[in-house]
């Protein structure tokens, strides 16, 4: 690294341009020019609030000679900071191979004591993983246990890398997701640097975010351009401008706005949960619960909710351990019925069955007697009837006392006759 001088005082001119205006919510603001007959720019401005992260490489391609450059580096830009507890909090992370977080947010609050550190920072030599770096910014650095301040505070987090080289690991997605959790990332290349890696990390607009240099030997001369990046007034950060839940800078001024699920009240400070119930706003297939600007949908009693968490499908209500009936369960879209098997009964409860009084008048076709047998029945008739063969009807029983003396002899004569006459045809068989 820092071998080739040979374009320095070019690139030190492109270092040096002066900012176009950035977008709301940058951190990056335009050159302040200094009041004619008044202080100058450096001395009249006063840096807002940060959480201000150095990543800084110490690969093998980093010079002994080399890191002790960037360290004067680190240290000016802290000379430039309004640091302290309150204002802005400094951490300084060292990257090679691995990653090593030298100090972090919650450590110092002065700047005596941050120069002291740094300048005990050793290089770790080996490798660029620059991914791996960034990562670790998100997930031990940023951190409110750490020193991060919560996101109530509104105070940007802002990563300064200091590179060489380029990434030997896949810093695209870990530097995207950086950015999406409110990470605003500045790239600074110097040397060899890979430029198309350092606007693959860097955070728009490019032109303010990506810086080059030509040699370690002139990296100080970024401070300059840092310290008016940062120096601006942002009514946000300075936790006097009224807004409930989110402010966005807007110049010198400006405006409030609230969190998904909430709508500015007329006051525009303050925010209301939507409801995210009302008609069309929601996609629920039956009913939409209310939830902290948020919703769910539900189903009503005896449908389920399907896999896509909003429409419904009619239960089986019948299946077993669903219902209450004793007998027969009969579905009926979502909810269901009692019955009861062949002979038997619902009771008043509609769920239980009893025995039904199988020769209850109309229950039978008996023309006389019903004879009740369990779940069944049988027909009888009256004492001087007979059961006819369709085991239903009756018919009047002929007695021997209706019988006379005269019928009588007419049948034994009869029975006479009979007789003599088999026995007349045996014989002439026989001849």
């Amino acid at each position: 690294m820092g071998r080739a001088l040979g374009i320095l005082s070019c690139c030190l001119a492109l270092a040096l341009l002066p900012l176009p205006a950035a977008p709301r919510g940058s951190a990056l603001r335009p050159r302040r020019q200094p009041r004619p007959g008044g202080p100058s720019a450096d001395t009249a401005c006063k840096n807002r609030p940060l959480d201000l992260v150095f990543i800084v490489d110490s690969s093998r391609s980093v010079r002994p000679e080399e890191f002790e450059k960037v360290k004067v580096f680190l240290s000016e830009m802290i000379d430039t900071l309004d640091v302290g507890e309150t204002t802005t909090r400094v951490a300084v992370m060292n990257y090679a191979s691995t990653v090593k977080v030298e100090f972090p947010l919650r450590t110092y609050f002065d700047k005596a004591s941050m120069k002291e550190a740094v300048s005990r920072i050793e290089p770790l030599s080996a490798g660029t993983m620059t991914g791996l770096a960034i990562q670790t910014a998100m997930e031990e650095v940023f951190t409110e246990e750490m020193g991060t301040r919560p996101a109530t505070f509104n105070i940007p987090k802002v990563v300064i890398v200091v590179t060489d080289g380029r990434p030997q690991d896949q810093v695209q997605d870990v530097a995207a997701s950086a950015r999406t959790a409110g990470i605003e990332i500045y790239a600074v290349g110097v040397d060899r640097a890979d430029m198309q890696s350092l606007r693959i990390m860097a955070s728009e607009p490019l032109d303010e975010h990506v810086f080059y240099v030509e040699t370690y030997g002139v990296i100080e001369k970024l401070t300059s351009r840092f310290r008016e990046t940062f120096c601006a007034v942002n009514v946000c950060a300075l936790g006097t401008h009224g807004c409930q839940q989110v402010c966005v800078s807007n110049g010198a001024s400006h405006l409030c706005d609230c969190y998904e699920g909430y709508t500015l009240n007329p006051d525009k400070r303050t925010c209301a949960a939507v409801d995210m119930c009302a008609p069309g706003r929601h996609e629920c297939d039956q009913i939409c619960v209310r939830n902290n600007g948020s919703y769910v949908c539900d189903c009503y009693e005896g449908y389920t909710l399907n896999p896509d968490k909003k429409s419904c499908s009619a239960m089986d209500m019948c299946a077993p351990g669903r219902h209450d009936c004793a007998q027969v369960c009969l579905s009926n879209d979502g909810s269901y019925s009692c019955g009861c098997y062949e002979g038997y009964t619902l009771n008043p409860d509609k769920k239980s069955c009893s025995a039904a009084d199988v020769c209850a008048s109309g229950r039978h076709s008996c023309e006389q007697v019903c004879v009740r047998d369990d779940l069944f029945y049988t027909c009888d008739c009256h004492q001087g009837y007979t059961l006819n063969p369709d085991r239903k009807t009756c018919s009047r029983a002929i007695t021997s006392s209706l019988v006379t003396t005269e019928e009588s002899c007419k049948c034994e004569a009869i029975v006479a006759l009979q007789d003599a006459l088999t026995s007349r045809l045996e014989a002439l068989s026989t001849k």
